[in-house]
């Protein structure tokens, strides 16, 4: 008797998962695209000699493909590979939080030295409330996608090689985001990255799997 193909389960490998991280890293990438080919071109004007205007516009349309490609590949892990990501987590415990709290704090001290002061406070000053304002929406947009990388490389690596406790997706993460940095900007924001994308990592365990809570730390984290 021929089996259907409908009846059968497809096996779903740590190879899905992690083309789902990496459709999360090329959404971040299609800013590239954006900043350096498509928008020099109708503005007639490098990225560094940009309006205010043209830069709260390009931070809206790099925001809107952000937001699409977050909705597509939440939407494609809940429903293809049920793997759903807005499910509450366990409990934490108080060291958790503490924990927590503490990588907040390294960033932000990480963040003061770096920018020779509070880099929110720094970025007001020297941007303005209006594009103050757009850069740190976009700072929220960015966060989610790199927290879908972390999420989605910490889950294929669960799948190969069967340990939960190692924050697989920050490795990724921190690899992913660093080598772009490295390249596009230079070698010590490329490190920073790097260490940044473990510690996110890490963070996303110490929540256990809640993509809300990972969300608010991570977040807090990267704009402090």
């Amino acid at each position: 008797m021929k089996e259907k193909k409908e009846n059968r389960k497809e096996k779903i490998t740590g190879g899905d998962y992690l083309a789902l991280g990496l459709y999360a890293f090329a959404g971040l990438g299609m800013e590239v695209l954006y900043a350096y080919l498509l928008e020099p071109v109708l503005y007639g004007a490098p990225m560094q000699d940009w309006s205010d205007t043209q830069i709260i516009i390009h931070w809206i349309l790099t925001c809107i493909t952000w937001g699409i490609f977050a909705f597509i590949l939440i939407r494609k892990s809940g429903e293809k590979y049920r793997f759903q990501l807005l499910e509450k987590g366990k409990p934490m415990r108080l060291w958790q939080y503490g924990l927590c709290v503490l990588f907040i704090l390294i960033a932000f001290v990480t963040d003061y030295i770096v920018w020779d002061g509070f880099k929110v406070y720094l970025e007001y000053v020297n941007k303005g409330l209006l594009l103050f304002i757009f850069q740190y929406i976009y700072y929220a947009f960015e966060t989610m996608l790199f927290l879908l990388i972390i999420v989605f490389g910490q889950k294929a690596c669960e799948v190969w090689f069967h340990k939960e406790k190692i924050p697989y997706g920050g490795i990724i993460c921190g690899l992913t985001w660093g080598l772009a940095h490295i390249f596009t900007k230079n070698l010590l924001t490329g490190l920073l990255g790097i260490a940044l994308g473990f510690a996110m990592g890490s963070v996303y365990l110490l929540v256990n799997r809640d993509l809300k809570k990972a969300y608010v730390v991570l977040f807090s984290m990267f704009v402090i």
